[in-house]
């Protein structure tokens, strides 16, 4: 009878959450974690099959540590209890923290609650979370992927509130990491070199200012980073993290810090500014473990959906959902007359007019981008010209989609909140103090502290044209500041951008701006208070001029106001919210980068182009450069479709068997891509019909889901070609394979049952 009882305990153990030598157990339906009496995470496991357990023996995994920015130290858990459903952690400085751990069908749903004796503690951190894969990192939204046959398996985490973001406390910039890693996907196949170590970290390649030759390392085991939510160690296993912080006092930071970025691109100083309100009190996560396979539409998509994360859709479906992947037209010369008509042969929805200029953001139009009474027509067709609204309207009518380039948050001269009367609310990396007096004429400016202004503004660029100071209503350009007493700025041009020169007295704030990058993208930074009102403006232009698409240039910008991921899940928050208001559809938007800030809003990441992304001649990703396969893998990890960027194009030379090919490739990686488009080149083509028939009978197959997985693995194969036909009379495709010109073995598609 004791043994019957003790064989019935060790079960109910292993079902729910018990105590069996200090360690608890929590599961749900694919995952499994034990939790010892420190408050370390020490077994992870697959509750789907037999397996090993993915929590290192030699590295446990912290709940949750804290972290004081000013000693520069992390403490963790010492000692943890679990009762009605939280767990009490203490740590070695007295403090004690209340993290309510919640077991859902497929994740486990974290939250501190209470932090006592939180002096000194500005930030508290999740993990780092160590796992024994090695395969693929996902370092946007913190997943670790094991992607073999043998395993099948991934452990990750998700972020449920905007102050909780990936990443490590002790970078305190939060700009996120930039640059390489040496990490292979493959120790077998793709061996490291004896010079190379895992973890071991590079520069982007270039001049740190063109950046398609920022990509300059092709070898497979070379790996760019887009965030540091997850990382390797030295042995090549991933670990994830996310961090919150007390944002309520602002502090002064060095950015970007710990992450190589460009060789020749220094860190600057900043101080950044206070966010009354937002403390990490609050911090939620998800963690979460189940087969690869089905992580993102059964696991990740749950979480979204449960727990109110952002959700925009595109044709019906989410974004991430890769049933609604397909490509945009990428317009690079008009007339206007026969685009839509292309769009609708190809089946696609989305209208990029790229022969258009930046579009700068500028609150004093009021969304109007052609004026209030539209008098700007800048669609030329044939016999007339439209506005952004009548073009628009016109595209409705066959559900297509009308967008534009932006630049972000770039503030450009001439704008509202730039010049000539700058705003108030203009990002400021430091304020100092007129020490004297000056008229309108003055060139000697003299201030109280020197510290941080030789600095030239902007970690990115520096671009000395935009160095400058804001006194009143007054930018000031200046080049570096005196070594002695008294303390003035130097090579001073009064008046700049065209603002008012104008008396000021000693005491005046003298405030050095954060700007953007020069050439086209050349403006100033708003604060996150002005960014919030720059991101509803967005909206607004897409209620009263029409349009449904943006491509963010310059994306990164949001970064610049010195808060990393909440800075970007903030602007795109407020306008999701502004546009939801206004009546009008998600926003479908690509952009200069992704970051987990942008991860769930962000549709498709359509950047670069031409043969640095993807040659289909060659059939190689990236022949210039390693974008291509740089941007594939990054994307590919982090569960968000792979692009071809801006490329390829319909004109004389053109032919249905390259976009058999690009068809096929892109299903194969569930990737998007935007095709150039000139409609005088598109009218030589002597194959065009027949090209626009292939896009659409391969994107129709994807949008009902008719490629199984194996068959994406075979399209995936450069040496092999296809043509895909629909069947006559009935649901359903014939995949052939080409062999010299000749249909060989072929393959029945089918829609998938929804």
């Amino acid at each position: 009878m004791k043994k019957h009882i003790l064989t019935y305990a060790l079960f109910v153990c292993m079902l729910g959450s018990c105590s069996l030598d200090g360690i608890r157990t929590f599961n749900t339906d694919y995952f499994r974690v034990d939790i010892n009496s420190k408050g370390y995470i020490v077994g992870m496991w697959d509750r789907t099959k037999e397996n090993r357990n993915f929590s290192p023996t030699d590295q446990p995994s912290p709940l949750l540590a804290l972290y004081n920015s000013q000693l520069k130290r992390y403490y963790y858990p010492e000692k943890a209890s679990f009762s009605h459903g939280k767990y009490r952690l203490e740590y070695e400085n007295g403090s004690v923290a209340t993290v309510k751990l919640e077991e859902k069908d497929r994740y486990f749903k974290l939250t501190l609650e209470k932090l006592e004796n939180r002096d000194g503690i500005d930030g508290v951190q999740w993990g780092n979370y160590y796992t024994n894969i090695n395969n693929l990192l996902g370092e946007i939204i913190g997943v670790a992927r094991d992607t073999s046959a043998a395993v099948g398996y991934a452990i990750g985490a998700l972020a449920l509130d905007d102050n909780t973001i990936g990443g490590e406390s002790r970078f305190t910039s939060e700009t996120g990491a930039a640059g390489y890693i040496a990490h292979t996907p493959d120790p077998e196949k793709y061996p490291l070199p004896v010079t190379l170590h895992e973890g071991q970290q590079f520069t982007l390649g270039g001049d740190g200012i063109n950046d398609v030759a920022f990509y300059n390392r092709k070898e497979p085991y070379y790996r760019m980073l887009y965030g540091n939510t997850a990382g390797v160690d030295c042995n090549g296993r991933i670990n994830i993290r996310y961090h919150s912080r007390d944002r309520r006092k602002g502090d002064l930071i060095y950015s970007p810090e710990g992450v190589p970025i460009q060789q020749n691109n220094e860190p600057n100083h900043m101080q950044r500014q206070a966010v009354p309100g937002v403390d990490y009190i609050g911090s939620s996560i998800a963690l979460w473990g189940s087969p690869d396979s089905i992580a993102l539409m059964d696991v990740i998509q749950t979480i979204v959906l449960e727990e109110g994360l952002p959700y925009p859709t595109f044709n019906g479906k989410w974004v991430k959902d890769p049933t609604s992947f397909m490509p945009d037209l990428f317009i690079t010369g008009s007339p206007y007359d026969s685009i839509a008509s292309y769009a609708k042969q190809m089946g696609v929805r989305v209208i990029h007019s790229y022969n258009q200029p930046f579009l700068q953001p500028d609150r004093s139009n009021g969304g109007f981008i052609d004026g209030r009474n539209e008098e700007k027509k800048p669609f030329h067709f044939m016999t007339s010209n439209l506005s952004h609204r009548e073009y628009a309207e016109l595209l409705k009518k066959d559900s297509l989609i009308l967008g534009r380039t932006s630049i972000s948050n770039s503030l450009a001269p001439g704008t509202k909140d730039c010049s000539p009367v700058p705003s108030d609310s203009i990002c400021i990396l430091h304020r100092r103090y007129l020490t004297a007096d000056l008229n309108e004429n003055d060139t000697l400016i003299y201030i109280d502290n020197p510290a941080y202004l030789e600095e030239v503004a902007c970690w990115e660029g520096h671009s000395p044209e935009l160095n400058m100071v804001k006194i009143g209503k007054e930018l000031i350009h200046y080049i570096g500041v005196s070594r002695e007493k008294p303390y003035r700025l130097l090579k001073v041009t009064r008046g700049y951008w065209n603002t008012m020169p104008t008396a000021h007295v000693k005491g005046d704030a003298v405030d050095k701006l954060q700007p953007a990058v020069g050439g086209a993208y050349t403006g100033l930074i708003p604060n996150l208070e002005l960014q919030d009102e720059i991101a509803k403006h967005y909206a607004d232009v897409c209620k009263n001029s029409g349009l449904g698409y943006y491509d963010f240039d310059g994306q990164e910008f949001f970064f610049h106001t010195g808060f990393g991921s909440y800075s970007v899940k903030r602007f795109f928050r407020h306008m999701f919210t502004r546009a939801k208001e206004l009546g009008i559809p998600d926003i479908r938007f690509t952009g200069a980068t992704l970051s987990e800030g942008s991860w769930h809003y962000q549709s498709i990441w359509n950047v670069g182009g031409g043969l640095n992304m993807y040659d289909a001649e060659k059939r190689l990703w990236g022949s210039t450069t390693s974008q291509g396969k740089d941007l594939r893998d990054v994307t590919f990890a982090n569960f968000f479709p792979s692009s071809f960027g801006h490329n390829f194009s319909v004109s004389a030379h053109t032919t249905v068997e390259i976009f058999e090919h690009i068809e096929a490739t892109a299903i194969g990686y569930n990737a998007t891509y935007s095709l150039n488009l000139n409609p005088k080149d598109v009218e030589t083509c002597p194959q065009k019909y027949a090209i626009f028939n292939v896009i659409k009978t391969w994107e129709e197959a994807r949008r009902a889901d008719a490629f199984p997985t194996h068959i994406k693995k075979l399209l995936q194969n450069p040496d092999l070609s296809w043509r895909l036909e629909k069947k006559v009379g009935k649901d359903g495709w014939t995949l052939y394979q080409m062999e010299n010109g000749q249909k060989g073995r072929s393959f029945d598609l089918y829609p998938k049952q929804q």
